[in-house]
């Protein structure tokens, strides 16, 4: 019976079609992208690039820092009438701040390329890539609506008789007994902030730079974060610290450290990641500034 079975088997083998060669891949199209090694020192590289570009375009700096500043100012507004939404709006305005700031990341590509910027390109620089922005935009919008949320149900728990006004918000951060609450609503708050930060802390330069899928950026985002840990907190450390401290007082400050970030982040991209054209070459972005 065995025999049978084998001799059966062998005659079915033999009419299976054969290959001269063994069947050989074909190579991957398209660049790919490497991380490259960073160091402590690299996000301070980026924020001094950033500043040479804002200096060299004094009047598109401006315009997108007023459009900055007047962010500021919902977002002061909210805290006044609506505290418990303000986490929510928070939110809101990281997912606005990068997709604003694509026309300062045009502005510093241009130069790079040797180009003479100008507001009209600026402005426009998103036209080309309406398709993967709006992906993801969706993909930041579901983390923001969560994100409210979130912080809805935080102020629910804690204050179940209903929401606090901003007299009673600026209390309860402040009173020794509500640590509970306060430990609660930053850690929420800390969550969605790393997941907003990691998806979108080179995706949106890559899609200006490479015209690539938002899937795609978003992976090189999280790689991006992955390799270095270390050196992407003292990135988004930074940014927070320097946007904080532009806040005081009346956010004038945000007028000047806006464009200034908006800037770096481009150079951070640019730091971050290499393509490799082609299996002989490889282009290494940020090294030439």
């Amino acid at each position: 019976m065995n025999a049978d079975t084998k001799s059966f088997e062998a005659a079915q083998d033999s009419n299976l079609p054969t290959m001269v060669t063994p069947y050989v891949p074909p190579p991957p199209v398209g660049p790919h992208s490497h991380m490259r090694p960073l160091g402590f020192a690299d996000p301070f590289r980026w924020l001094a690039r950033g500043l040479k570009d804002m200096r060299q375009h004094p009047g598109i700096a401006l315009f997108y820092g007023l459009c900055f500043w007047g962010m500021a100012q919902v977002l002061a507004l909210v805290f006044k009438h609506k505290p418990e939404y303000t986490l929510s709006l928070v939110s809101g305005c990281l997912l606005v701040g990068p997709f604003l700031a694509m026309g300062l990341y045009e502005v510093s590509r241009k130069r790079e390329q040797g180009k003479v910027p100008d507001m009209a390109s600026s402005l426009m620089c998103w036209d080309q890539h309406i398709r993967s922005m709006a992906m993801l935009v969706l993909v930041l919008m579901v983390l923001e609506l969560l994100w409210g949320r979130a912080s809805l149900v935080v102020f629910a728990v804690f204050f179940n008789t209903g929401m606090p006004s901003t007299t009673g918000v600026i209390e309860a951060v402040f009173n020794p007994q509500n640590i509970e609450f306060l430990m609660v609503y930053l850690a929420v708050g800390g969550v969605f902030a790393a997941l907003v930060y990691g998806l979108s802390v080179v995706s949106i330069p890559m899609i200006l730079d490479r015209d690539t899928d938002a899937i795609s950026a978003v992976l090189t985002s999280m790689r991006v974060v992955f390799s270095h840990p270390g050196v992407m907190l003292l990135w988004g450390l930074l940014l927070s610290v320097l946007v904080l401290a532009a806040l005081w007082p009346w956010a004038l400050g945000i007028i000047v450290v806006g464009p200034w970030l908006g800037h770096a982040s481009w150079h951070a991209y640019r730091g971050s990641v290499e393509w490799e054209e082609n299996p002989e070459e490889a282009v290494t972005l940020g090294s030439s500034n």
